[in-house]
């Protein structure tokens, strides 16, 4: 955002599991560059699934988008674009948005060199979390991997999606979670609920009851992440009949 004048546009791909944290780190990025966040006319969001559903649609698609893009980068030359579950995106569409992403001076009068585009994406998610645990099991800590653990692995799904183009600047794994992380997700439930002083101990006893963890026999890392946390916890709380009622 400093630089006045970047060579391309900035191309981020966040890679992992689901309920690891990329919606989560996207919303992050806008909240500390546009003052309106999620809700600024200058960020736009698509989901594959919702915007880009038909197969038999995809040069429809790839022309509207194009238009879309091209718009909103010369009305706003610090336009995002967040693309959800890449995963489930036609190739074609993804062809149809590169020439907005690599090095051009201009496309059409239009320079692209100031927009950013974060993908999020389940793909190699499996990869990640079996590097991780394989990691784990070497005796290395989660927080002990680097980006060159998994660089090998990123590379490949990497070039699945984009192929032999440059035009994502970094690949960017989620790592899985563990336990730990799942309780301090609890708890932040459990004050969004009401709970001023959430209950450690109950979030623990929580964290085993409503997750599925692997392995098994470890339960070591969580299979969804957060991604179902706040609705199984509301549900285990009502049902034991936990959370605080409104006063009157």
């Amino acid at each position: 955002m400093n630089n006045g004048n970047p060579k391309k546009p900035l191309v981020l791909s966040f890679h992992g599991s689901t309920g690891t944290g990329k919606s989560l780190a996207s919303q992050f990025i806008v909240k500390n560059i546009y003052e309106k966040g999620m809700d600024s006319p200058f960020v736009h969001f698509f989901n594959s699934v919702i915007h880009f559903p038909h197969a038999s649609q995809v040069e429809t698609y790839k022309s509207q988008l194009q238009h879309w893009i091209r718009g909103n980068v010369t009305n706003c030359a610090h336009s995002m674009f967040i693309f959800d579950e890449m995963d489930k995106m036609h190739p074609g569409i993804i062809d149809g948005m590169k020439p907005f992403m690599d090095h051009q001076y201009k496309l059409d009068g239009v320079s692209y060199q100031k927009a950013i585009f974060l993908f999020l994406s389940n793909a190699g998610g499996e990869i990640i979390r079996e590097r991780t645990l394989v990691s784990w099991k070497a005796g290395k800590k989660r927080e002990e991997l680097k980006l060159e653990d998994l660089e090998t692995a990123l590379s490949s799904f990497a070039f699945d999606y984009y192929g032999e183009s440059n035009v994502v600047d970094f690949v960017i794994p989620f790592l899985p979670l563990e336990r730990q992380h799942i309780v301090q997700c609890i708890m932040f439930e459990m004050v969004a609920m009401g709970l001023l002083q959430p209950d450690h101990n109950k979030a623990c006893e929580m964290a085993d009851e409503i997750l599925i963890y692997i392995p098994d026999d470890d339960r070591r890392i969580s299979f969804w992440g957060c991604k179902k946390v706040a609705r199984r916890v509301r549900y285990f709380m009502l049902s034991n009949k936990e959370v605080p009622q409104p006063a009157g």
